[in-house]
Order: structure tokens, then C-alpha cells, then sequence
């Protein structure tokens, strides 16, 4: 929880609890951090990039709530600016996207890849009813199955409909816990950092090999729910110990913010550019329940918190270079907030939100979803309609840039309509 949720904020921000599973997976991670230190990364990593030829999803998730109207903020909707009288970005200090829409001016480190077309944004996005509940919110988010009784996570559905991928394949960087789209029966790690990776005490090979040993002779004869956990742990520590040993240098132009973001999203390059099979990659941008004192167009929480988005989203694609053309990041949050600013300078938990989409496959440049406008009569209890489902937007992605086929187990009940802002990979 941040500074600003603690002192202003009386909201729901419980913890999830961890399923069996994660903690036998979390266990069994910890545990094998014995791993073969003697293997060479090119037979490891040729073993897990197994037969994906999908994009990289990195899942960005802005948890507590993130204020589109004011980061892509609707120029031609006379309503915005009298809802907003004192949090109002005001136009002249945007930067211009098209007739209806421009972006707040601490995004300016993006706006290159806006006019080179891989920056699209998808307006007035969300579930189909409001939930205002941060928790309760983000775990239908992270579900993706309204109106049934699965309580898998979608990125574990996702996974689960491909045989192929190592330990490496869905992680989550710079958490010490899964979130809840990763929850159900396929493995998936959850790490702080690549460097952090390892069990104490066991820096030399020799410790490692011990460790490796212990783990595998203990589940030798174990049914693979035990099994499986323990050797994916030690491949995944395995490779993290060749990856710590070759060091990391980003790229001279790749600035990261060194903050907890900057450095998960520097780590995540890291994996892709190592070939380690990564497939998909979450991680959590916190500290956007701004209820109160969100600031100017000049200074202030927004603002700070744009501009660190906006910094290491830039860093990340410079880092990659020409590799972006295989990955597609996707900015996700619980839910938008209330279009009229409250008495304290800032605004309250409420329904439609905007998604950014960052890649190669980005038919980007345009501002997607149909607009409902701001008019009393066109919010949903005082919020922002949503007239595009955010799953729609999921199962674009996943046909056109990962080479997905049906996603009826994926997404239960959803006849996917199209969005149009991917370019179907080729």
C-alpha cells in the first residue's frame, strides 16, 4: 500500500489469498535453488523457447484505479472541462492525438511512438457492470470469466491452451506473489528481480548441485502435482544463475527510472532479450487511487505518476529495439474514475478506463471505442459508459499477434467482436 492510499484513501486494498498451488510452486522455488550451475545457457534456453512464435505480453496493471479522462483527455466533449474544474488538463498544454483527444503532457516520452504508429490507446473500456470495489474489481479483471463458476486466472487459461514453454513462460516480475490472472493449474514464477532470484546460501555450484539433488531425489517418485513444481524450480533457478553471472547492461539510450517500475520493466527486457522462452510477463504499477490532491497539469501526483509511466515505458521499447516487433505491452487497471472531480482535488473509484497498447503489432496512432460522451445522460452513475469490453481488446491480442485460435476456454461466453488495433502477425 502507498503513502498516498494509506494516508487518504479508506478503500479496500486486501491482499488475495495464495492459492495451494502458488505456495507449493513459491515453496518449491525457494527451496531449489540447487540447480545444475555446470549446464551452458544455450542448451537451456533451447529447451525452454520450446515452439511459441507469438508475441511477448507484457500486462502492465495499474492498480488503484486509473484516471484515462485526465491521461488521454476527450478535447471535444464540452462536458470534461465543467465536470473538472480545478483537475482539468487544460488543451493548450496537450498533446494533440486526433480531433476528439489528447494526451496529457507528462506522457511526452511516449508521444514518438504515437506519431511512428505503435501507441494506440482504447477509450471508455471495462466490464460490462461497474464494481468499485479495488479488490473485488481486480480479481473479475484478472478472471475474465463474468457469470461462471471458474476462478482460474485468464493468463492461466492462455497458457494452459499451448504444450509447449519452459519455466519461464508466464512471470511475474517485481512481486513476491502471483496475481490473480496467473491462479490455476498451470505453473507459472513470480520473482522480485532476476538478480534476487536464488536461495540463500547457495552461491557456489557446488552448493547448487547439492541443493538439486536433495530436491530431485526427494520427488523422484512423486505424482507430478509435486513433481512438476519442484522441476520447473530448478530449471527457472538454473537459468537465473547463468543469468546473474552474465550481468545486464541495458541499452546506452534505454534511461530506466530507478524505482520499483524501472526496474521490473528492466528486468523483463532482460528476458527477452535473453531467449529464455518468456511468453508472458506481468507487473504491477501501483498508487493511482488519487481521492484527493492529484495536482496541476504542472506538478503533483498525477503527474509524477505519468511521467514515471511514461519514462519507463520508453526505456523498455528503446532497450528492445527492433525486438519490439515481438512484443505488445498492455496497460490494464481495475477501473476508471468518476467523471466529476470531488471536493478534495481529486476524484473517486469509477467505471470506464483507458488501455494502452505499446508494440510492433500496434496499428497504433488512433484512439479506439466508440466515445459515449459526458453528459449526464450518457454516464453510467455518473461514470464513464463502457462501450468496449476489455476482453474484446484481450482476444484481439491473443488471435492476432499470439496465435490463438477458439478462446471459448479462455474467455467462457464472449463472441469476441472486433477492436481493430492489432496487425495480424505474420
Amino acid at each position: 500500500m502507498s503513502e498516498h492510499e494509506t494516508s487518504q484513501c479508506g478503500c479496500d486494498h486486501e491482499t488475495p489469498s495464495m492459492s495451494r498451488r502458488a505456495l507449493l510452486q513459491r515453496a518449491a522455488a525457494i527451496g531449489a535453488g540447487a540447480t545444475l550451475a555446470t549446464q551452458g545457457l544455450a542448451t537451456k534456453y533451447a529447451f525452454a523457447s520450446g515452439a511459441y512464435h507469438g508475441d511477448v505480453v507484457v500486462v502492465l496493471s495499474l492498480r488503484g484505479g486509473f484516471d484515462g479522462l485526465n491521461a488521454f483527455v476527450p478535447t471535444a466533449d464540452p462536458h470534461y472541462g465543467a465536470s473538472r474544474p480545478t483537475v482539468a488538463i487544460p488543451e493548450k498544454t496537450l498533446l494533440h492525438l486526433d480531433s476528439n483527444f489528447g494526451m496529457h503532457p507528462a506522457l511526452e516520452p511516449l508521444y514518438k511512438y504515437w506519431k511512428n504508429g505503435s501507441l494506440g490507446v482504447v477509450n471508455a473500456v471495462g466490464m460490462s457492470q461497474p464494481n468499485r470495489s479495488h479488490f473485488a474489481a481486480m480479481g473479475e479483471i484478472e478472471r475474465a470469466a463474468p457469470g461462471s463458476t471458474i476462478r482460474s486466472g485468464w493468463l492461466d487459461r492462455v497458457l494452459g491452451l499451448r504444450s509447449t514453454g519452459g519455466a519461464y513462460r508466464g512471470v511475474q516480475v517485481g512481486a513476491n506473489r502471483p496475481p490473480v490472472s496467473f491462479g490455476g493449474g498451470n505453473p507459472e514464477l513470480s520473482i522480485l528481480s532476476v538478480d534476487s532470484f536464488l536461495l540463500s546460501k547457495s552461491s557456489t555450484a557446488a552448493d547448487r548441485n547439492a541443493w538439486r539433488a536433495a530436491l530431485m531425489g526427494m520427488n523422484a517418485d512423486a505424482p507430478s502435482l509435486m513433481a512438476a513444481p519442484a522441476r520447473m524450480a530448478v530449471s527457472a533457478v538454473n537459468t537465473a544463475a547463468d543469468l546473474q553471472r552474465a550481468g545486464y547492461r541495458p541499452k546506452a539510450t534505454a534511461a530506466y527510472p530507478h524505482t520499483e517500475l524501472g526496474n521490473a520493466m528492466k528486468d523483463v527486457a532482460r528476458l527477452i532479450k535473453s531467449n529464455v522462452g518468456l511468453q508472458v510477463a506481468c507487473v504491477d504499477f501501483g498508487d493511482w487511487d488519487m481521492h484527493s490532491g492529484m495536482g496541476k497539469v504542472g506538478s503533483g501526483w498525477l503527474r509524477s505518476q505519468l511521467s514515471q509511466l511514461a519514462h519507463t515505458l520508453d526505456a523498455f521499447a528503446s532497450d528492445l529495439g527492433s525486438a519490439m516487433g515481438r512484443v505488445t505491452v498492455i496497460t490494464l487497471s481495475e477501473f476508471g474514475r468518476r467523471v466529476r472531480e470531488n471536493g478534495s482535488g481529486g476524484t473517486d473509484h469509477g467505471h470506464g478506463q483507458a488501455v494502452m497498447l505499446l508494440g510492433g503489432g500496434v496499428r497504433g496512432g488512433h484512439v479506439y471505442g466508440r466515445w459515449p460522451g459526458l453528459a449526464d445522460g450518457d454516464l453510467v452513475d455518473g461514470d464513464l459508459a463502457v462501450t468496449t469490453d476489455y476482453r474484446n481488446v484481450l482476444a484481439e491480442l491473443l488471435q492476432k499477434r499470439c496465435g490463438a485460435g477458439s478462446l471459448s476456454t479462455v474467455f467462457p461466453d464472449l463472441a469476441p467482436q472486433a477492436v481493430g488495433a492489432f496487425k495480424a502477425r505474420t
